[in-house]
C-alpha cells in the first residue's frame, strides 16, 4: 500500500509522518510526503530530530502534490491542524481519505531546546498512530471498513 502525508509546508509534520512511517512500515507498504504550498526546504529541526532518533534524512526535500502523483497513493492522509485554522490541502482521486491532525512545532515561539521537545512529543503522536495504522489488515476489511479504521486513527492522541 502507498501512503501519502499532506500538509500546507511540507517541511515539518509529513515530512516526519513520511520518515517515521517508512522505518517502521510491514512490507509492501511505502509513505510519500507533499505540500500544498511546500516551503521548498525540510525544516532544520525537523532533520535534527530525525537525525538524533537515528533515522535516515537523506533526499528528504519539500515536494508539491504534483511531485508525488507518480506514487498513486492508496491512502491520503493530511496532517495539517484546523485548529490552528490551516489551509488543509485538498488531494483529489480514488484513494482513501483521513485527516489526522497535528500541531506544528516548528511555530512555536520558544527556545530551541523547548522546540526540540514540542518535536518529540510530536514524533510520539505520530508514532502511536502508526502503531494503530500498523495493527490493521487491510486483507480482511472491506474497503468501507478500512476507510473507517483509518479515519477513527484521528482519534488516537
Amino acid at each position: 500500500m502507498h501512503f501519502l502525508f499532506l500538509c500546507t509546508g511540507n517541511s515539518c509534520r509529513s515530512i516526519l509522518s513520511e520518515v517515521l512511517f517508512n522505518s517502521r512500515a510491514p512490507e509492501g507498504w511505502k509513505a510519500y510526503s507533499a505540500g500544498s504550498k511546500p516551503t521548498g526546504r525540510v525544516h532544520p529541526l525537523t532533520m535534527k530530530t530525525l537525525e538524533n532518533l537515528g533515522l535516515l534524512t537523506e533526499g528528504l526535500w519539500s515536494k508539491t502534490i504534483d511531485d508525488c502523483e507518480q506514487y498513486q497513493p492508496d491512502v491520503v492522509i493530511t496532517v495539517c491542524d484546523q485548529a490552528a485554522q490551516e489551509a488543509c490541502p485538498l488531494y483529489l482521486g480514488t484513494a482513501i481519505k483521513a485527516h489526522w491532525g497535528l500541531a506544528d512545532p516548528s511555530h512555536l515561539n520558544v527556545s530551541e531546546s523547548e522546540k526540540l521537545d514540542a518535536f518529540l512529543v510530536t514524533v510520539a503522536h505520530i508514532n502511536r498512530r502508526l502503531d494503530a495504522l500498523f495493527s490493521l489488515d487491510p486483507n480482511t476489511l472491506t474497503r468501507p471498513e478500512l476507510i473507517a479504521e483509518i479515519n477513527k486513527i484521528s482519534e488516537v492522541g
